[in-house]
């Protein structure tokens, strides 16, 4: 990846709510590849999950922005939330490959959903043009493309919390404060969201 342009790394998620363990996986590409920027890209709603919990699109950004607050290598996206839904990943990076020509964009994916990264719209397209990089999930191998040449994996630190799980926690009443950054832990607690 030797060239001028810029190394962005686009981690997509619905980011509902974003914690820390997301935090340290995009620390830990910055640190580690030779990632520029981890831009968030909040999706509004993912062709493969049901929309019931989940938070309204500009609480998801708002968090987000919160828990990156101070962090200049990181970046919030709400570039899904004008376009057509459910959002495909395809679609969202010819629209940022168009806006931001001067850029190296490469993708950053749990290895749970590089399992059915061949069930996503154009994924061909996407293989042969961006690199992905894989962090580890446990209980999970990547599935047939884990050994692709577009893939690197990364030796992340396994987390083993979801945003599931989080907000199973709070409508529990169980203390979330070392999941969660002080200010979306402030925030959710203000809007009573996930009750």
């Amino acid at each position: 990846m030797l060239s001028d342009k810029k190394n962005i790394g686009l981690y997509f998620g619905s980011f509902n709510p974003i914690h820390n363990g997301h935090l340290a996986i995009a620390n830990y590409l910055l640190e580690n590849t030779g990632m520029d920027e981890v831009w968030f890209v909040v999706s509004p709603q993912s062709p493969f999950k049901k929309e019931d919990s989940l938070l309204e699109d500009d609480f998801r950004y708002s968090m987000v922005l919160l828990a990156i607050k101070g962090n200049d290598r990181m970046r919030a996206s709400n570039i899904e939330f004008g376009l057509p839904k459910p959002s495909y990943t395809i679609n969202t990076l010819n629209i940022l490959r168009e806006k931001y020509p001067d850029v190296n964009f490469s993708l950053i994916l749990g290895a749970d959903n590089l399992e059915y990264f061949n069930k996503w719209k154009n994924y061909q397209e996407i293989l042969a043009n961006y690199h992905i990089y894989v962090y580890p999930r446990s209980g999970s191998e990547g599935g047939t493309l884990s050994n692709h040449s577009s893939i690197t994996w990364v030796n992340a630190p396994l987390l083993d919390i979801s945003s599931t799980d989080i907000r199973e926690m709070i409508k529990k009443g169980t203390d979330v404060s070392p999941f969660l950054s002080e200010k979306v832990l402030k925030y959710i607690a203000k809007m009573g969201f996930y009750k």
